[in-house]
C-alpha cells in the first residue's frame, strides 16, 4: 500500500499549539492552513498560515467546534490532514471518524483508541481489567445526585469530581464535606458540557501529597510503540497544570521503566496510534496509580522534546504517512533536564481570575541555547473572554536540573508584558522558591507556599519611587508645549527664574500614588530602555520601556506600571456604586440565582458568570436584600459591569 499524499496541513485549533504545528509543518515543506472565528480573524496563527479559512462565530461551539465546518475548511483548502492540536476536538471520536470518512487523514490515533481512553469511566474499567492499579472511585454510567453522594461516603471525603471527558482542569472540583457536593457537581456538569459537550462525571478519592508523572508514548501504524520517559506535572492550580519539568526528580531507573512499560501495554491494549500520555498519581512510597490517557499531543510535549532531541509533531506527520518508528526503546535519548512553564492571562491576586484586553506591551526572552518560547501572541493582540487564557510557555534546558532552573528565570527576568494581568510574578517566584529548587513537589506545592507565591502587596519602597520618577523624567517628550518650541518654558528641563531647575512629577503604580521632585543633583541617565542610576556612589542599570502613557520599569524581578497623572482632575477610578456588585472580567451569565426583593446570606451564590470555559460565581459579601439586578441568563457582559445590586441589613 503506498504512503498517503500529505502536501497540505490544516490545524484545527488556535493559539500557540496552531503556530507551534504550524512551525514544524513547514519546516518539512507542508503548506498550512489555519481556521479561525470572527474574534481570531487577525490572530497570529490564522497570520502565520499560508492559507486562512472563517468559520465565522466567536464562541468554541460556534466555530473551533464545529466538525462540518472544519471538514469544508480543509475541503476548500486543498487540506490532505487535519492537526487537531490539543483541547476543543482533539479528543473527540466523532471528529476523528469524520475526518476518516471524508477522505483526509487524522493527525491522532483510531478513532477506537479515543473511545476506549477519551471517556475517564471507560479508561479506568479498561485498566482494571489489566490490572492496572486505580485510585478507588466511581465511574459509572449513573450520574444523579443520589449515586455520587452514596459513592462519595463509600470513598471518603475530601474527593476530586472530574469530567469523563474532561482536560485541562475544566469540570473539575474538590469537594471537603457533603455539603459541597450538590453545588459543585452542578458546577462541574455544567463547565463540563460547556467545554466538551458531554456532563458526564466520576469521582476518585483525593490523595495528599501526590506527585503527578505522566509517560510520553507513541506509537506507529506497524505495531511499535515507546515510551519517551516522563515528566513530572505536581505544580498545578485549579487541578490545571502550571510548571513541568523532565525528567521527573529522583525516580529510579527501575521506577521509570515499571511506569513506562505499563504505559506502553495500555496503548498498545487499545490498538493506539500516534502521540499520546499516560498520567498517573504517585505517592511517596513509590506506588503509581493510572489516572487517565490522553490521546493526543500534551501541552507539555517540549520538555519531552529538549530531553531526546525529538521534534514530536514531526514524528505524527511521518507515522501518519505510514512511516515506521526511527528508533526503538533503546535508542530514546535522555539528555540533561528541561522545566516549562505556563503563561496565562490572568490576576493570580484575584483568584487567578482570567483577563482579558489589549497586550499594550509584549517582549520574548531571547533564543539561545536551552531557550524555547512556545507562543500564540504578539504586541497589539485582543485577548478575548471566549478561549483559554494561556498565552504561551517558556522551556528551559540545562545540562542539569539547576542550570535548567535559572536558565528559565533568566528568561521570565527577560519577559515583558503589560496591558493586562498575566501570571508572569507567581512564575517566577515559584522557580525561584526553595522548595522548589530542592525538588520538593507535589500537587499541593502551591497550596503550602500560597503566603510566599502569592503575598500581599506591601508599600512600594522610597528607592522605587526614585527610580521610577528618573525613568519618568528621562522618558518624557522633550518639548512639554508643541506650540511655541523656542519658548524655554517648553522644554521639559523644570526651568525656573532665578532658581535651580526643578521638576515635580505625580506618579500612581498599583494603586499607590506618589509626588516626586526631581533637581539637579539627581544624577540619571536612559539609554534605549536601560535606566542607569546613580546615588550615594552606587550605580546601577534597570529595565524601563516607555510604551503609551505608561512606563514600565522592572524592579526586584517584578515589572511595575508607571502612571503620570494631574491632581487636581484626577478622580479615584471605582467600578461600582454603593452596594453594586460588578463583574470581576468579561464573560457570559450562565445562572441568576437571585430576584430582586430576596434576602440573602452572607456568601450566598448570586451569578454564575464565565469565562474562557471556566466557571466563577458572585457572591454576597453580606447578609442583605437583593435590591436590584443588572443582569440576565446569556447575557455577555464587560469587567466592571453592575450585576447585582445588595443592600445591606
Amino acid at each position: 500500500m503506498s504512503a498517503p499524499v500529505l502536501t497540505t496541513l490544516l490545524v484545527a485549533n488556535r493559539g500557540e499549539i496552531a503556530c507551534r504545528v504550524m512551525r514544524t509543518a513547514k519546516a518539512l515543506g507542508l503548506a498550512t492552513v489555519a481556521v479561525h472565528s470572527a474574534t481570531d480573524r487577525e490572530a497570529r496563527h490564522s497570520r502565520e498560515a499560508d492559507i486562512r479559512v472563517d468559520l465565522g462565530g466567536s464562541k468554541a461551539a460556534d466555530s473551533y467546534l464545529q466538525i462540518d465546518k472544519l471538514i469544508a475548511a480543509a475541503k476548500a483548502s486543498g487540506a490532505q490532514a487535519i492537526h487537531p492540536g490539543y483541547g476543543f476536538l482533539s479528543e473527540n471520536a466523532g471528529f476523528a471518524r469524520a475526518i476518516e470518512a471524508a477522505g483526509l487523514i487524522f493527525l491522532g490515533p483510531p478513532a477506537s483508541a479515543i473511545d476506549a481512553m477519551g471517556s475517564k469511566s471507560a479508561a479506568k474499567a479498561l485498566m482494571e481489567t489489566a490490572g492496572v492499579p486505580l485510585v478507588p472511585g466511581y465511574h459509572g454510567e449513573a450520574q444523579d445526585l443520589d449515586t455520587f453522594r452514596d459513592a462519595c461516603e463509600r470513598i471518603g471525603y475530601p474527593v476530586l469530581l472530574k469530567a469523563t471527558a474532561g482536560g485541562g482542569g475544566k469540570g473539575m472540583k474538590v469537594v471537603e464535606d457533603v455539603s459541597q457536593l450538590a453545588e459543585a457537581l452542578a458546577s462541574a456538569q455544567r463547565e463540563a458540557q460547556s467545554s466538551f459537550g458531554d456532563s458526564r462525571m466520576l469521582v476518585e478519592k483525593y490523595l495528599l501529597k501526590p506527585r503527578h508523572v505522566e509517560i510520553q508514548v507513541f506509537a506507529d501504524q506497524h505495531g511499535n510503540c515507546l515510551y519517551l520517559n516522563e515528566r513530572d506535572c505536581s505544580i498545578q492550580r485549579r487541578h490545571q497544570k502550571v510548571v513541568e519539568e523532565a525528567p521527573a526528580p529522583g525516580l529510579s531507573t527501575q521506577l521509570r521503566r515499571a511506569m513506562g512499560e505499563a504505559a506502553v501495554r495500555s496503548a498498545q491494549a487499545i490498538g493506539y496510534v500516534g502521540a499520546g500520555t499516560v498520567e498517573f498519581l504517585l505517592d511517596a512510597r513509590g506506588e503509581f496509580f493510572f489516572m487517565e490517557m490522553n490521546t493526543r499531543l500534551q501541552v507539555e510535549h517540549p520538555v519531552t522534546e529538549a530531553i531526546t532531541g525529538l521534534d514530536l509533531v514531526a514524528w505524527q506527520i511521518r507515522v501518519a504517512r505510514g512511516e515506521a518508528l526511527p528508533i526503538t526503546q533503546e535508542q530514546v535519548p535522555l539528555n540533561g533536564h528541561a522545566i516549562e512553564v505556563r503563561l496565562y492571562a490572568e490576576d493570580p491576586a484575584n483568584d487567578f481570575l482570567p483577563a482579558t484586553g489589549r497586550l499594550a506591551l509584549y517582549r520574548e526572552s531571547a533564543e539561545g541555547p536551552g531557550r524555547r518560547v512556545d507562543s500564540g501572541v504578539e504586541e497589539g493582540d485582543e485577548i478575548s473572554p471566549f478561549y483559554d487564557p494561556m498565552l504561551g510557555k517558556l522551556i528551559a534546558w540545562g545540562e542539569d536540573r539547576e542550570q535548567a532552573r535559572l536558565r528559565l528565570l533568566s528568561m521570565l527576568d527577560e519577559f515583558a508584558i503589560g496591558g493586562l494581568k498575566t501570571n508572569i510574578n507567581f512564575l517566577r517566584r515559584i522557580i525561584a522558591h526553595p522548595a522548589f529548587a530542592a525538588a520538593e513537589l507535589d500537587t499541593g506545592f502551591i497550596p503550602r507556599y500560597q503566603e510566599q507565591l502569592l503575598p500581599a502587596p506591601g508599600t512600594l519602597s522610597d528607592a522605587f519611587w526614585a527610580a521610577a520618577a528618573q525613568a519618568v523624567a528621562q522618558s518624557l517628550p522633550q518639548l512639554a508645549r508643541q506650540d511655541d518650541p523656542a519658548s524655554p518654558w517648553s522644554v521639559n528641563s523644570g526651568l525656573r527664574a532665578g532658581l535651580p531647575p526643578e521638576i515635580t512629577l505625580h506618579l500612581s503604580c498599583e494603586g499607590q500614588d506618589r509626588a516626586l521632585t526631581l533637581n539637579a543633583a539627581d544624577h540619571a541617565r536612559l539609554s534605549g530602555e536601560a535606566l542607569i542610576v546613580e546615588h550615594e556612589g552606587v550605580r546601577r542599570t534597570l529595565r524601563a520601556i516607555r510604551q503609551g502613557d505608561a512606563l514600565y520599569l522592572q524592579w526586584e524581578g517584578e515589572l511595575r506600571r508607571i502612571e503620570t497623572y494631574d491632581p487636581i482632575s484626577a478622580v479615584e477610578a471605582s467600578h461600582s456604586h454603593q452596594g453594586g456588585l460588578t463583574a470581576p472580567m468579561n464573560g457570559s451569565i450562565v445562572r441568576v440565582l437571585v430576584e430582586a426583593g430576596q434576602s440573602v446570606e452572607a456568601g450566598a451564590q448570586l451569578v454564575v458568570l464565565e469565562a474562557m470555559k471556566m466557571e466563577h460565581s458572585i457572591r454576597a459579601p453580606h447578609a442583605g436584600v437583593i435590591k436590584a439586578l443588572y443582569c440576565q441568563e446569556g447575557e455577555m457582559v464587560g469587567e466592571g459591569s453592575a450585576l447585582v445590586e445588595l443592600e445591606e441589613v
